[in-house]
């Protein structure tokens, strides 16, 4: 595995871009909430040390991470400058991981295909609740932090000329 013994949240804040003027709305699933939550704390967190002010972070949240595509279709609406979709998919015992994982990967990919506001993919999908855990605050760090740097970043990229 690649991430072995990474911890891939480190990043140069140095070039990511001010957030300052910036709106980003987080799409959380309720489902795994112990992960989304410190998901949504390392999002929300990363934002305000790049100056995103907490009044122009919107949360919504949703019951489960299929519901995120809907989520995310819905805060689209209010144009903010980004959107994230954080979810946390824990491989079972049937196929329904496939489904609900392949589903949200494409409704993401066709969101950012059909509008301008970058839709930022933040959801786990892992083999057990071990991993998940690695992945929002263990020794992997955050990736609720890496997404809230994505989001900076194409939102820099959408106001490009």
């Amino acid at each position: 595995m690649a991430t072995t013994l990474s911890n891939l949240s480190a990043y140069d804040s140095e070039g990511v871009p001010d957030g300052t003027s910036y709106t980003v709305h987080l799409v959380v699933s309720q489902w795994n909430d112990s992960i989304t939550s410190a998901l949504k704390k390392g999002a929300i967190n990363t934002l305000i040390k790049h100056n995103v002010q907490e009044v122009n972070i919107k949360v919504w949240d949703v019951p489960g991470s299929f519901e995120l595509i809907y989520g995310a279709k819905k805060a689209q609406t209010y144009n903010p400058d980004a959107v994230i979709v954080i979810g946390s998919v824990i491989q079972g015992q049937t196929k329904h991981f496939d489904f609900v994982c392949q589903a949200v990967s494409q409704g993401v990919k066709d969101l950012n295909v059909q509008s301008e506001v970058p839709v930022v993919f933040c959801v786990l999908t892992d083999n057990t609740l071990e991993q998940a855990q690695d992945r929002s605050g263990g020794k992997h760090g955050n990736k609720g932090v890496e997404a809230a740097v994505t989001a900076l970043q194409m939102i820099k990229l959408r106001q490009t000329p």
